[in-house]
C-alpha cells in the first residue's frame, strides 16, 4: 500500500470564522493577556520591591487599627446590654434585693402587708387586750388597774416588736424580694399610674370615610400585663441573675437563662419604642430603668 501523509486542511489558517475564533474575539483576549500580563508584572514588582512592601503592610496595619478603634468607639457609645445606670428606681430595687441593706422595716414588708395594714391590725389587737375597768368604782383599785395597764402597754410594745420581725423582709428568702420588686414595678411603671402625668399619645387623623371608633373600657385595678411593666420586670430579673453569675461563673443552666431574659427585654424594648415613636411614655421607661441604646439595639451578645 502507499505511504499515508497527515495532511493539515489549509482553510482553518486561511478564515477564522468557521472553526477559530472572530477578529474581534481575538482582540479581546489579546486585551485582555496584555492587562493580566501587567498586573501580573505589577505584582511582581511590588513583591520583590522591598520598600513599597514595607509600605503596604504599613498602610494595611494603620487601617487594622483604625477599624479596631471606630469599633470600640462605637460600643463604647451603645454601653452594655446588662449594666443600668444608679437611677433612684433601680437603687430601690438594689436596696430590696441585697441582704445587707433590708434589715429595717421601712425597706419593705413581707406577707403580702403594708404598713397601714400592720399598724391597723396592732391597734385592733391592742383595743381587743385592754384590760377592763371595774363598773363599781367604789370597790374599784386604782393601785391594780395602773399596773394592769403598764402590764398590758408593755405586752402590746413586745407583740409589736415580735411583728416587725417576722414581717421585715431581711427574714425573707430571694422570692420574697423578688415579688416586692415586682410589685414595686407594677406601681411604677403600670398605666394605671402613667397615666396621671405622662401625656397620651397623638391620636391619628380619622379619615372622612371611617367609621368613629369605639372608646375604650377604662382599666380595672392595676396594670400588670403593659410592656413597659414587664420590661421592668424582666430587668429586675436580669439584675438580680448578673449578680448571681458574678460569684458563680460556672452556672451554665442561669447564664442561658439571663440570654433568653435579655433578649425577651429587647424585642420588649423594640416594640414599645416602635408603638410610642420614642414619645414621653419610651423616655420614661428609659430614664428609670437607666439603660443605654445596647439594651435595645444591634445584636446583644453576652
Amino acid at each position: 500500500m502507499p505511504p499515508r501523509f497527515s495532511v493539515q486542511p489549509s482553510w482553518k489558517a486561511l478564515t477564522g470564522t468557521l472553526h477559530g475564533q472572530s477578529p474581534a474575539a481575538a482582540s479581546s483576549n489579546t486585551i485582555q493577556t496584555t492587562t493580566r500580563a501587567a498586573s501580573s508584572k505589577a505584582s511582581t514588582q511590588k513583591r520583590t520591591d522591598f520598600f513599597r512592601a514595607a509600605q503596604a503592610r504599613q498602610r494595611k496595619a494603620a487601617n487594622l487599627s483604625r477599624r479596631q478603634v471606630l469599633k470600640e468607639e462605637r460600643d463604647a457609645s451603645l454601653g452594655d446590654p446588662l449594666a443600668t445606670r444608679p437611677t433612684p428606681f433601680i437603687q430601690q430595687v438594689q436596696s430590696i434585693s441585697t441582704e445587707s441593706q433590708v434589715s429595717s422595716a421601712g425597706a419593705g414588708i413581707n406577707y403580702y402587708l403594708n404598713e397601714e395594714e400592720l399598724n391597723s391590725a396592732l391597734q385592733f389587737s391592742k383595743d381587743l387586750s385592754e384590760p377592763l375597768q371595774n363598773p363599781d368604782r367604789n370597790t374599784a383599785d386604782p393601785q391594780k388597774e395602773r399596773e394592769q395597764l403598764e402590764s398590758h402597754e408593755q405586752q402590746h410594745k413586745n407583740a409589736e416588736e415580735a411583728m416587725q420581725r417576722i414581717v421585715n423582709l431581711s427574714n425573707g428568702n430571694t422570692k420574697d424580694r423578688m415579688r416586692l420588686n415586682i410589685q414595686k414595678c407594677i406601681e411604677e411603671f403600670g398605666r394605671h399610674s402613667t397615666d396621671t402625668f405622662l401625656p397620651p399619645k397623638p391620636a391619628s387623623v380619622q379619615q372622612p370615610n371611617t367609621t368613629d371608633k369605639l372608646e375604650k373600657v377604662p382599666r380595672v385595678g392595676n396594670d400588670t400585663g403593659s410592656p413597659e411593666v414587664q420590661a421592668a420586670i424582666l430587668t429586675v430579673k436580669i439584675m438580680n441573675l448578673s449578680r448571681h453569675l458574678q460569684t458563680a461563673n460556672k452556672d451554665k443552666h442561669n447564664k442561658r437563662n439571663l440570654q433568653v431574659l435579655v433578649h425577651k427585654r429587647q424585642k420588649l424594648l423594640r416594640y414599645v419604642r416602635q408603638k410610642e415613636r420614642g414619645g414621653p411614655r419610651w423616655q420614661n421607661l428609659m430614664e428609670k430603668l437607666g439603660l443605654s441604646d445596647a439594651a435595645w439595639k444591634g445584636e446583644v451578645a453576652l
